[in-house]
């Protein structure tokens, strides 16, 4: 390990004092907690205290910076990747505090300049020019089902997990869910309008996947976010979306036009590049009361509120799935699904949820041996799997789902869904 004076990020401890540069290269995130064991060992060792640890200099000097050429190459994981050029970003802050924003909670240290790579989080700014996000992720234990599988509610998680840390890595987090920092001043939130998710492969559990996310322009007052999910090693694409967003107030709850200071606050980070090429997106239909199922009286838990107040997105698809049979369930994983947002959920709210599957739409078979949901059926021979065992290979049978708020009077439309599901093979 050699020091640079230049370009070398450094651990200080008193009079020890550990390069965070390895051969001109910026060290992997698990290299960096040797490390910082390692100047917690001497500082131990001598008697110091490990709360004077300083990362990037001592209370007496400021905040390193680290500012990469073109031909400097940030080694993450196995994959070395070119840093954008005059990217200058804070690795973490000194005891002064400088670079990091502290809103009400020091123990956030949300920072107010770019990051280009946070080691904790597993991601950095090393994509698209260093204005889009790579995240390594690990598929846990309690992210999968019985078929050792990702669940889609950790696969939506992940999306919106991998969304917020790229916020947080720009340096435009505010104090809201994702908002920023324009955004706060004028009481603005984010909300999703649509979400489609294209699913080829469901991770497994202890399989390690890397998920890329980027932003780009919707209109004259949305944001499109779209993000690409693939196997760490072998690069292999598992899963494609992408994803409208609008602002709300956060006090009247009413959609509100894009402020020309958050316009220009968020649309550096914009690029032209979609992970779905999509044709114009068809109608949902409408579901009413006679839908084949139907579950009423769902009443949201305090657990389903996100931090702004209303019942996550998320929960929307549990409820969904919850609406099918069980039988179903078990036989079948999602291959998309496709989310058109109308109004939030709030904690008072009771809602009743709709599904009906689209017979017509069903690819038909011969040899006909498994029977779905009333006369759906698809042939064995056909039957190719997905998940574990697999890509998707059959033709997917579709159905539409409706969330509704209950009223006296009317009942108002939460989200409506148009997903596809095919049969698991062996089950």
């Amino acid at each position: 390990m050699r020091e640079s004076s230049q370009h070398s990020p450094i651990l200080r401890c008193g009079k020890t004092s550990i390069s965070i540069l390895r051969y001109g290269k910026i060290v992997r995130a698990t290299d960096f907690s040797l490390l910082v064991d390692r100047v917690r060992a001497s500082c131990c060792s001598s008697k110091r205290d490990i709360n004077s640890i300083k990362i990037n200099g001592t209370s007496s000097l400021p905040t390193t910076k680290v500012e990469l050429p073109t031909t400097q190459a940030i080694i993450y994981g196995q994959t070395a990747f070119t840093a954008a050029p005059s990217v200058v970003a804070p690795l973490i802050a000194d005891s002064t505090g400088a670079g990091i924003k502290e809103p009400g909670n020091s123990r956030q240290n949300i920072p107010t300049e770019k990051k280009l790579v946070d080691p904790y989080r597993q991601g950095g700014l090393i994509v698209e020019g260093g204005v889009g996000y790579r995240q390594t992720v690990v598929i846990r234990s309690y992210e999968v089902g019985a078929d050792k599988t990702a669940t889609l509610e950790t696969i939506l998680n992940l999306l919106q997990e991998t969304a917020l840390n790229h916020v947080w890595m720009s340096g435009l987090l505010g104090d809201g869910f994702g908002a920023t920092h324009e955004m706060v001043r004028n009481n603005l939130i984010w909300v999703v309008t649509r979400m489609y998710l294209d699913v080829d492969t469901y991770p497994i559990w202890g399989e390690i996947m890397e998920i890329d996310t980027w932003v780009g322009a919707s209109g004259k007052n949305g944001m499109r976010r779209d993000w690409l999910i693939k196997n760490y090693d072998t690069q292999q694409v598992f899963a494609r979306a992408t994803s409208t967003w609008v602002m709300m107030n956060d006090h009247t709850r009413r959609l509100s036009k894009m402020p020309e200071e958050v316009r220009d606050e968020i649309s550096p980070w914009f690029i032209n590049k979609q992970a779905i090429n999509e044709d114009a997106a068809e109608k949902i239909m409408k579901l009413d009361d006679k839908a084949t199922y139907v579950v009423s009286n769902l009443k949201p838990k305090r657990s389903d509120l996100d931090m702004n107040h209303h019942v996550n997105n998320v929960k929307y698809v549990r409820w969904m799935l919850e609406t099918l049979p069980e039988k179903f369930l078990e036989s079948h994983q999602l291959s998309s699904i496709e989310l058109e947002y109308r109004r939030e959920c709030g904690r008072s709210d009771v809602v009743q949820s709709l599904c009906k599957p689209d017979i017509d739409g069903e690819q038909e078979q011969q040899d006909i041996d498994v029977k779905i949901l009333g006369g759906l059926a698809l042939g064995s021979e056909i039957i190719e799997g997905s998940g574990r065992f697999g890509p998707f290979k059959i033709q997917p049978m579709r159905y539409t789902h409706l969330l509704q708020v209950k009223g006296d009077e009317k009942n108002e439309e939460i989200v409506r869904d148009g997903s596809q599901a095919v049969k698991v093979a062996g089950v």
